[in-house]
C-alpha cells in the first residue's frame, strides 16, 4: 500500500511541552508535601485538558482547598519560563523535510486549541510544512476518539491506510489506529513510561531512523507487531 500522508500529533511529537508540564505541576505538587504520580498525569496525555482536574486532586491529597488561582498563574509562568527556549525535538524538521521532498501530504492533527498550536508552530518555524492542521475546535471529541485524523485525513484528501500518524501518547495512538491509520509512536520523557496499545513502529526519537525507512517498514504491513 503506497503511502501518501503523514499525520504528526503536536505536544509531546513535534515540542515536548508535555514534560515541562508535568516537571512544572509536579513541582507545585511537592510544595504542598503532595505527589503527582506519572500514571494518574498519564490519564490526560494527548487528549483534552478537561479529562484530568490537576487542582481537584492535589485538593484530595492533602486534603484541603487550595487557591486556585494563584497556583494557576504560577503554573503558566513557570511553563513559560520552561518553554521560551526549547527546540523541535531531534529528528522532526528532518522529517517535515523529507516527507516534503517526497511529494507527501503532511498534516497535524491536535488534541489542543489552535491558538496554542499555532503559537509553538510559529516560534519553530514550522507552520509552512503542513498543509492541513485540525485542533480541538474542529472536533466535538478529541482523541482517543479519531475524529481529528479522520477530519485531517479528508482535509488532505487522502485515505486512512494510506497514510502514518506519528504520536507519543497511548490516547493519540488508539485514536490513529481507531482511524485505519498506521501509527510510528515516538514516546517523550513523560509517555515513555506508560503502556501503549497497538501500533506499527516505536522510535526512540524521530533521529533514530530515517522517514524514508520508516515508511518501507510500516507501509506495507498488514497489521501491527513491530515494538510493544
Amino acid at each position: 500500500m503506497t503511502i501518501q500522508a503523514v499525520v504528526f500529533d503536536f505536544d509531546g511529537l513535534i515540542l515536548d511541552t508535555e514534560t515541562h508540564e508535568y516537571r512544572v505541576l509536579e513541582a507545585i505538587f511537592k510544595e504542598h508535601q503532595a505527589e503527582l504520580p506519572l500514571e494518574v498525569w498519564g490519564q490526560c496525555v494527548g487528549t483534552h485538558a478537561s479529562a484530568f482536574d490537576a487542582y481537584a486532586y492535589l485538593e484530595e491529597c492533602i486534603g484541603r482547598p487550595v487557591d486556585r488561582e494563584v497556583i494557576k498563574q504560577q503554573r503558566i509562568a513557570n511553563f513559560n519560563r520552561r518553554i521560551q527556549n526549547e527546540q523541535a525535538l531531534p529528528g522532526v524538521e528532518a522529517y517535515l523535510q523529507a516527507a516534503k521532498g517526497l511529494g507527501l501530504k503532511i498534516g497535524l492533527a491536535s488534541s489542543s486549541r489552535r491558538e496554542w498550536v499555532m503559537r509553538f508552530l510559529t516560534q519553530l518555524n514550522l507552520t509552512d510544512y503542513f498543509a492541513c492542521i485540525r485542533t480541538a475546535e474542529d472536533v466535538e471529541r478529541v482523541k482517543p476518539d479519531p475524529t481529528l485524523y479522520l477530519r485531517a485525513l479528508e482535509c488532505l484528501g487522502v485515505e486512512p491506510q494510506r497514510a502514518i500518524a506519528f504520536e507519543d501518547s497511548p490516547n493519540g495512538t488508539l485514536a490513529a489506529k481507531r482511524a485505519g491509520m498506521k501509527c510510528v509512536i515516538v514516546p517523550n520523557h513523560v509517555t515513555s513510561a506508560l503502556t501503549f496499545g497497538e501500533h506499527d513502529l516505536r522510535l526512540v526519537s524521530m533521529a533514530e531512523m530515517e522517514l524514508e525507512r520508516v515508511i518501507e517498514a510500516v507501509g506495507n504491513k498488514q497489521q501491527s507487531s513491530i515494538g510493544e
